[in-house]
Formats: C-alpha cells, structure tokens, sequence
C-alpha cells in the first residue's frame, strides 16, 4: 500500500490562515502559495497537501481521496450518514468558533423561542399562504433541530447566498445561519431566537477511517497528529 499520505486544508479565509498557524507552530514546514493548490511538507514523510473548499475536504475524507483534513465540526455534522460514518474527528482546534442559530426579523417582538414559531406556523397555514419558510445552507442540521422542537408546518428553502436577505425580499420568513460574533445578523435586523442555538462548531482535525486501517498509513498519520497535538 501506498505510504504517501494527502492532508486537506481549507484554501481561504481565517480557516486556512490558522491552519497553516498549527502546522508553523509545531515546526512543519508547508509553503503557501495563494495561487497554487497543491503543495507539502517539506520535513515530513511523503505527502501531499490540498488547498480545498472546507466542505470538500469533508467529502474527500469520506471517499478516503485525503487521509487527514481540517475543516469545520459544522459541515461535518451537516453531512450525510454515509459521509460521517466513514470520518473520525481526532480533535477540537481552538479556531473556527461560530454558532448555527435560528434567527427571525427584529420585528417579530413577539416571537421569542421555537414554541412561538409554531403559533406562526399555523397561523400562516389558516391563512392559505403556505408553510414557514426556512431559509438556510444547513437543511440536514436544521430539520434535526426544529422537529426535534416540535415544529412541523415549515419548509426548508435552500440559500444560495447570502441568507440573511431572505426574510427581507420574500425567499423566506426565518432563516438558520453560521455565525461568530452576530454581527451580521444585527446588521441585517436579525436577532438569535432564545432557545436558537442548534449547534456550536469550531474548526477540527479530522481523518479518514479507511486510513486508519492501512497499516503504513495509520503510523504515519500517528507520527503527524503526534506533532500537531
């Protein structure tokens, strides 16, 4: 079997630049180009690094095309079955925090919690206009939740953009988003729901299982998270 071992990187933003951080820190040199999205440790066994969209290394770990990625607990969690059961999460990095929150209008006063959505929800309903709307680019994650809060009259509208829009151009009346510091949110006129929190990410290492299995991979895949940690 091959002992080459591939490692996913997130290829942009404050996920790549930390990433790269972990990797300096512990003395592994990888040298970064912004064009290029192939690269490598220079003092480490064979291997290759990939510059890669954060929910594509999710992906490529699934189909063992990488052996070790970062990417967020987020789109993890948000993948199917059949992609989460072939990754383990080796651990949790101290970067990447952000919450994945239900939020609605600032002027909805009255709407305070899940339960209070469920009232709207009917009432939308005895109106004939049709079910809640949900927009968001987490569907999986936020089906799980609401129904687990009991909420049954919505639909999922998947966004493409930039969700905070929605609820202002008519795409939707509520929307769940990732978010770090809420900025964004009050700046839309959005704002959390109480009991909106759906789940709290960060960036992790995670591995391909299919890896750990191969003998020459597994101990080299070892050796590096050894160095990481």
């Amino acid at each position: 079997m091959s002992k080459l071992i591939k490692i996913g990187l997130p290829s942009k933003g404050r996920l790549k630049e930390e990433s790269l951080k972990i990797f300096k820190k512990n003395k592994l040199s990888i040298k970064d180009s912004k064009r290029k999205y192939l690269s490598e440790i220079k003092n480490f066994s064979t291997n290759e690094v990939i510059f890669s969209h954060a929910r594509e290394i999710v992906e490529r770990l699934a189909d063992n095309s990488l052996d070790v990625g970062i990417s967020g607990f987020d789109l993890l969690k948000e993948s199917l079955p059949g992609i989460k059961k072939n990754i383990q999460v080796f651990s949790r990095l101290n970067f990447g925090f952000a919450n994945l929150i239900v939020a609605v209008p600032n002027a909805w006063i009255d709407v305070q919690t899940i339960a209070d959505l469920e009232e709207i929800s009917f009432e939308l309903k005895d109106r004939n206009t049709g079910k809640l709307r949900v927009a968001t680019k987490y569907p999986n994650l936020t089906n799980d939740f609401l129904l687990s809060k009991g909420l049954t009259q919505y639909k999922i509208v998947n966004s493409l953009g930039s969700t905070e829009i929605y609820p202002f151009t008519n795409q939707s009346e509520i929307i769940t988003d990732i978010t770090s510091s809420g900025a964004t949110l009050k700046a839309n006129n959005l704002r959390v729901l109480k009991d909106g929190n759906i789940l709290k990410s960060s960036a992790c290492i995670l591995i391909s299982k299919k890896s750990l299995k191969d003998k020459n991979k597994n101990k080299i895949i070892t050796s590096l998270l050894k160095k990481l940690n």
